[in-house]
């Protein structure tokens, strides 16, 4: 149904706002109203405003990064409703990431623009990532393949740093709960144009019990170090640079066969990023990017086994801006992953090439995005997916947005070669996904938003009686957001409310590990020198097992508190408790009433030495 996506109507869309000339009367400014609109890249590989973005994103901003430096992305990211962050166990363990109901290998993690997947199962392995480096988060909900082809179904998880503008270093300290502590060490440079930033850093922890069975001593130890480097250079017209972020360690996990904590994962993951960009006249910019990721990890329990992927990338694309209001981006893209795996029939590689055309037009209160991707895989032959996309300021204070979409999901190398399971016959996973969403500011400091959508997934890769992969039939999902955000001086607080029905058009069942109901609430206080704040983040049951008569995992409500102290320009100290109350919550059914769970309560203490 959506292996080619209509092009005739798309090209009439596009031809339609390059023709558009509409203007409005200018925004009636408002001196009560507090907008906080950062900059974006994920929604169109161009700088955006987030307010002119015809889909809803999410950005997490440094100093949110920075409050707590002991979380990992899977911490950051429960704080939005819209996403479900499931982790096996404590620091360390798996973690699976849902977004809109979305399977949690539809959602694509970048970072500067190079996926940060492994070439196995196609996982994103949030929970051993490092964040030392990056200075800026954004997620953006909804399909994505125009801009990045496979995998971006549910959605994207940008992880983007900065470049450094002047000369200063750093220091972070802090010593937690499960005789957890954490050191960063970091440097950045900047003359002439000139720039270097350099991280170090090194987490060790007990760990925490990994299942709801064991003593609360029976616990899984994590042990990570890493270090990243950015050199560049920038002026007017000419900007390029090369990074390179490492990380590795062990972490202990449950050996069922053993029965103790003392299985390990040795793991490995390296980026290798080059970024250039070149404005040859007021009109034409010209961007690429090569970028070179392995993930490889050992791991050692009863039946031991090892996996390695390699991952190149390489984009380079024409931003042509014809007018004030209307630019073209022009691109083509590739990726080659080859992969080795004790469980694969010898090593495989896996490779497409994309071509991708896309028009923005931004007027005053117009906002309109079209874009077409043509995708020839090495496996699957060609597809081509499409995205129309607008906004509208129907008023000085509101706006209102509609967008629609296709994309799709390659097999991964486990699915079509894995011994016994892989099946070499799968189709890839496609989807088609409409949005509409209002968003609406009120004097006071105060906004609101309502998003709802439909999401239909063709092709859903699931399982037989004999355990093979095989193409089953269509899931869809469909939900809504609802939020507010209100800040007055020193004082904020926002409340998010998400609901996702999903369903297994096959069995006509829920898809397990997605909560119907999702709330978070956040409330603080912030003057710059002191401040406080605190989080609520609750989920409704889920189906644990795809059977009629499924085990539930229960609800749960947690809440973290964050304070800290500007001594003056050089000194910062903080504290953090996560998970205040010590939620043991159930999170992934392993038998009969054995749960993995939480890793319960972890508060520490830090301090920042800048110079």
């Amino acid at each position: 149904m959506f292996k080619n996506f209509p092009v005739a109507p798309l090209a009439g869309a596009i031809a339609i706002a390059c023709a558009s000339t509409a203007t409005f009367a200018d925004q009636t400014d408002s001196q009560d109203v507090l907008v906080l609109d950062p900059i974006v890249v994920t929604a169109s590989k161009i700088a955006t405003k987030a307010s002119d973005v015809p889909a809803r994103i999410t950005v997490i901003s440094q100093d949110e990064i920075q409050k707590n430096p002991a979380l990992n992305l899977n911490d950051l990211v429960k704080q939005e409703a819209a996403l479900n962050a499931v982790q096996s166990g404590g620091l360390g363990q798996t973690t699976s990431i849902f977004t809109r109901g979305t399977n949690s290998n539809h959602t694509l993690v970048l970072k500067d623009g190079a996926a940060l997947t492994e070439g196995i199962n196609g996982k994103n392995n949030t929970e051993l990532l490092d964040l030392s480096d990056v200075s800026q988060i954004e997620i953006l909900k909804g399909p994505a393949s125009v801009q990045y082809g496979s995998d971006a179904i549910g959605g994207v998880i940008q992880l983007l740093t900065d470049t450094p503008d002047r000369n200063s270093a750093f220091l972070t300290g802090l010593y937690g709960e499960n005789n957890t502590y954490k050191a960063i060490l970091g440097a950045d440079l900047f003359q002439n144009g000139f720039y270097a930033q350099i991280r170090g850093q090194r987490l060790e922890s007990d760990g925490s019990q990994v299942l709801n069975t064991q003593d609360e001593n029976e616990k899984a130890a994590y042990d990570q170090k890493g270090h990243s480097a950015k050199v560049g250079y920038t002026q007017d017209n000419f900007n390029t640079s090369v990074s390179i972020s490492e990380n590795q360690g062990v972490n202990q996990y449950w050996d069922s066969t053993a029965g103790t904590n003392t299985a390990k994962r040795d793991f490995k993951n390296q980026l290798v990023n080059w970024l250039g960009q070149y404005q040859i006249n007021d009109a034409l910019k010209i961007n690429a990017r090569y970028s070179n990721y392995q993930d490889q990890a050992t791991y050692i329990e009863t039946y031991s086994y090892a996996y390695d992927s390699e991952r190149n990338e390489g984009d380079i694309n024409l931003n042509w801006t014809f007018s004030p209001t209307q630019n073209v981006l022009l691109g083509v893209s590739t990726q080659d992953t080859d992969v080795t795996y004790d469980y694969l029939d010898g090593e495989q590689s896996l490779g497409s090439t994309g071509y991708y055309l896309q028009h923005q037009y931004n007027g005053e209160r117009v906002h309109t995005q079209a874009g077409i991707r043509l995708e020839d895989d090495d496996q699957f032959g060609q597809h081509t997916v499409g995205q129309v996309a607008g906004r509208f300021q129907i008023a000085p204070l509101t706006s209102i947005y509609a967008n629609i979409g296709t994309a799709f999901k390659a097999p991964t190398a486990y699915q079509l070669y894995a011994a016994y399971y892989g099946n070499q016959d799968l189709d890839p996973e496609e989807s088609v996904s409409y949005e509409i969403g209002l968003d609406q500011q009120f004097n006071y400091g105060l906004s609101v938003f309502a998003s709802v959508y439909y999401t239909e997934v063709e092709n859903l890769i699931g399982t037989n009686d004999a355990w093979q992969y095989v193409n089953i039939d269509d899931a869809n999902m469909t939900g809504g957001e609802l939020g507010l955000k209100w800040k007055n001086d020193q004082l904020f607080a926002s409340a998010e409310y998400a609901y996702v029905k999903t369903e297994d058009e096959s069995t006509g069942l829920e898809l397990i590990r997605r909560p119907r109901q999702t709330l978070t609430l956040t409330a603080g206080y912030d003057d710059g020198t002191y401040g406080v704040n605190t989080s609520l983040v609750a989920h409704s049951d889920a189906k644990a097992q795809a059977t009629e008569n499924s085990i539930k995992v229960p609800g749960y409500a947690t809440v973290d508190l964050n304070a800290f102290w500007n001594v003056n320009p050089n000194l910062k100290l903080f504290t953090n408790i996560q998970n205040i109350g010590d939620v043991k919550y159930k999170a992934v059914y392993s038998s009969t009433d054995t749960w993995y769970i939480d890793g319960g309560r972890q508060a520490n203490v830090g301090v920042t030495v800048r110079y």
